[in-house]
């Protein structure tokens, strides 16, 4: 079966990375089944994992397991929870990393909420926004991903609740992610410069703050333009305002071309196309508390920073906002910040794939330690399949795109969601095969109507 040959190989050799976590054998078949059983039902539900499991569907007892492993009972001699499959995602993700030719490392931050407005039972849910803004049930997560051209590596991911005992405040979530991160990169010694590309969730000084003090740069949007600065007028004199004032300042620097998936013009859905994009930039100077949120007396300190503004013409978006402690003296300065910005808007798929296709917001377990380990679980599920979009030259990744919907296109190629939705088809074909063949054991025959409706197809001719 080309399962057998194509894809089940590739994703035992995948699992094998975590065998230091598995503490024996059948654990670690129970891990590699969740995996697979993830991808397929693109759903953290229990039960819909299990079903994509061949054995587990034939026997109808794999709920249970997948809950037994998430909550840490299946074994006490495996380490399977959320902290350190991610320690072991991190350590995988830099070795690739370190694989590019490139000193150079952009580090993509983003705070996703995990969205439950209709749960009720579930431990420790706090107040999180909708895609309306309105408060609803749910966690937040802080994720971190690592990028290099041609790589991308999950460097960090941890799913919290402000309603936790031991919770202390979302900034030293923060403070967690950046330390965790840096840590790991140190060991590496690998990179001349690294760059934290940030949306407005991480507009706080005292995450810039930590970020320079690690001798690291910070590209990030802005939030807060009531923030006070000094500005830079066009003709060399520098004005105390806040960032919004500072826009007046702005000087053109250039327009850039670039394909990204919006709305042009009058056009009511948005698809992927060329959109061009002028960019301005003035110099800041940033005065603030080196000891912002941290023991210690007030530390008054100085930052050189730049505002740089993108506008994505003909489209509704709002401009982009962002600052940077990179030097943006020029257009080739400027275009740099442009990209780096432009790459994160590409990586925020990765969330997205991660999110929707396998099913965050469908998770169901009365336990927060089973929550964070079945979300950690996802993260796992999408790191191999991350791998699988590597190249189009891959005959297997040209199948999944197809299976999916994709169709070939030489300016566009298959998303995360196409070749997840074609993995989906083949372990649904996969596990209706066990569950037919289980029948067929069992009562010598499928119903005549199942024949008739199969033209006489039976599991024994694949």
């Amino acid at each position: 079966m080309a399962w057998e040959a194509e894809w089940e190989n590739p994703l035992t050799e995948y699992v094998r990375r975590f065998d230091s976590l598995i503490g024996d054998r059948r654990t670690g078949w129970t891990f590699r089944e969740v995996i697979k059983g993830i991808i397929g039902a693109g759903k953290l539900v229990c039960q819909r994992i299990a079903a994509h499991s061949a054995v587990w569907a034939a026997t109808g007892k794999g709920a249970q397991r997948v809950i037994r492993l998430a909550k840490g009972e299946s074994t006490k001699r495996s380490q399977l929870d959320a902290d350190h499959l991610t320690e072991q995602l991190r350590a995988y993700g830099l070795a690739e990393l370190a694989e590019s030719e490139t000193d150079e490392l952009w580090l993509m931050g983003d705070g996703s909420d995990l969205r439950k407005p209709y749960a009720q039972m579930l431990p420790n849910l706090m107040q999180v926004k909708d895609l309306d803004g309105k408060l609803v049930p749910g966690y937040r997560t802080l994720n971190v991903l690592g990028v290099t051209p041609q790589r991308r590596g999950v460097l960090y991911h941890r799913l919290f609740s402000s309603n936790e005992a031991e919770f202390i405040s979302e900034p030293i979530e923060a403070q967690r992610a950046i330390q965790t991160v840096q840590q790991a990169i140190q060991a590496q010694q690998r990179w001349g410069s690294v760059t934290w590309v940030l949306d407005r969730g991480f507009d706080d000084v005292a995450v810039w703050r930590t970020i320079w003090e690690l001798k690291q740069h910070v590209v990030c949007r802005v939030k807060h333009t009531e923030r006070l600065i000094d500005y830079q007028l066009p003709d060399g004199r520098w004005r105390s305002g806040d960032v919004a004032g500072a826009r007046g300042a702005l000087q053109p620097y250039l327009q850039a071309q670039t394909e990204m998936v919006v709305v042009l013009g009058r056009q009511t859905r948005p698809k992927a196309q060329r959109v061009t994009a002028e960019i301005r930039a003035c110099p800041l100077r940033l005065s603030y508390d080196a000891n912002v949120r941290r023991e210690g007396d007030k530390l008054p300190s100085h930052q050189d920073l730049w505002l740089v503004e993108v506008q994505l013409l003909r489209t509704r978006l709002e401009p982009w906002l962002l600052i940077t402690n990179w030097p943006v003296t020029d257009a080739e300065s400027a275009l740099r910040i442009f990209r780096m910005y432009r790459q994160r808007w590409a990586v925020e798929d990765a969330f997205k794939f991660t999110k929707e296709c396998l099913g965050w917001e469908d998770v169901q377990l009365l336990d927060l330690t089973g929550i964070r380990t079945l979300v950690a679980l996802s993260w796992v599920a999408a790191a191999f399949l991350y791998e699988l979009g590597v190249t189009l030259d891959w005959p297997e990744v040209r199948l999944l795109a197809n299976l999916g919907g994709w169709e070939y296109h030489k300016e566009r190629k298959p998303g995360k969601i196409a070749l997840t939705r074609g993995l989906q088809r083949i372990l649904n074909m996969l596990s209706t095969e066990a569950f037919l063949t289980a029948y067929i054991q069992e009562h010598g025959q499928l119903p005549p109507r199942i024949s008739a409706l199969l033209e006489g197809w039976t599991p024994r001719q694949l």
